[in-house]
């Protein structure tokens, strides 16, 4: 017979995470209802992060190289996050991870430059 005692901290821990959670994202909403600060109108429903409001289908696609230059962003931020440990631990990995890391950044040198050249990087 398995002894699942052991686990009874963790589901003890996910309850209480789930109720806060829960508490966090439910109790504001049901005081401001209780309260009467709950009072749509055209104003507080408006778009506010654009600053105008939709003019096509929210559902139309966008153009490839937004995804392109996301993708990009992502790349060489993880770049960034890779490179920022590698100097840390360099004298602990020696040649074998410096010569890693070059060829890591050599190949997103080239990755980068096919980008520039097929002219992922131009906005019109």
């Amino acid at each position: 017979m398995v002894d699942l005692s052991q686990y009874l901290p963790i589901l003890i821990f996910l309850a209480i995470a789930l109720g806060l959670s829960a508490a966090f994202v439910f109790l504001p909403m049901g005081v401001s209802r209780l309260t009467g600060t709950h009072n749509p109108d055209a104003n507080k429903l408006s778009e506010y992060e654009c600053g105008f409001p939709a003019f096509e289908d929210s559902r139309s696609q966008f153009d490839v190289r937004f995804y392109l230059v996301a993708i990009l962003f992502i790349i060489f931020d993880l770049e960034a996050a890779f490179l920022f440990p590698w100097a840390v631990s360099l004298e602990f990995t020696g040649w074998a991870g410096w010569i890693t890391m070059m060829i890591f950044l050599f190949e997103l040198i080239i990755g980068f430059a096919y980008a520039w050249k097929v002219g992922a990087l131009e906005w019109e």
